[in-house]
């Protein structure tokens, strides 16, 4: 049998709550872990039901999406999809600099948000890195100067060609191919460099590479 996801939802909207209650009450290999109409409740009671994976609206009253998204995966275990109105928000890149998994429109079709959720329960990121490029751009510029997240790590230059070919949507295979490396081999480095830069996938590694300015080709 197929593993059955588990999926909690935070929002303060209660019909929009209901719609993805069904929605996974109702679809084979999912199960509903339940709701929350604020921040705080919601990481309490993804603290005690551990979820494979919630759903989190960036603006809630009281305790927001990206407090309750910082104190979720500060327990681990549980992956965080950011739900949003507007699809350029600044509120989701902080988001993905935490380690969320990315974000959603809220009026996606059910089919996305299913999607979705097999997506990062399966280690991936849902938003394409060309995608999550896109979006640092428009809000990098605007951010004060701060340290980022590489400080103090030292990288070789493999490591940084193969960080950039992630961030442009390059496949493992793709990157094998380029570099002239075994897919075992980039299978390997994304490892180390998952562990050694302390990051949750290939999202989170564009994310802070592109925040580190380590996307810029040097001139």
């Amino acid at each position: 049998m197929s593993e059955v996801l588990s999926v909690f939802l935070a929002d303060d909207d209660e019909r929009f709550r209901g719609a993805y209650r069904k929605l996974f009450e109702r679809t084979d290999g999912f199960r509903f872990a339940g709701e929350a109409a604020d921040g705080a409740e919601a990481a309490r009671l993804v603290a005690l039901r551990k979820p494979v994976v919630a759903l989190l609206d960036v603006q809630m009253p009281g305790t927001d999406g990206l407090e309750a998204a910082r104190r979720i995966l500060a327990g681990g275990g549980t992956r965080v999809i950011m739900l949003t109105t507007f699809d350029l928000d600044e509120y989701v890149f902080e988001a993905l600099t935490l380690g969320a998994s990315g974000f959603l429109l809220k009026n996606v079709p059910p089919a996305e948000v299913l999607q979705a959720v097999r997506t990062v329960h399966a280690g991936n990121a849902m938003l394409a890195p060309e995608v999550t490029a896109r979006l640092l751009e428009q809000f990098i510029p605007r951010r004060p100067a701060q340290r980022h997240a590489f400080a103090g790590h030292v990288l070789s230059e493999r490591e940084i060609q193969v960080i950039r070919l992630v961030a442009g949507g390059h496949s493992n295979q793709q990157i094998a191919d380029e570099l002239f490396l075994s897919l075992e081999t980039v299978r390997t480095y994304l490892r180390r460099m998952f562990a050694k830069l302390g990051v949750n996938d290939r999202t989170h590694l564009a994310v802070l590479a592109h925040q580190a300015g380590l996307l810029r080709e040097p001139r």
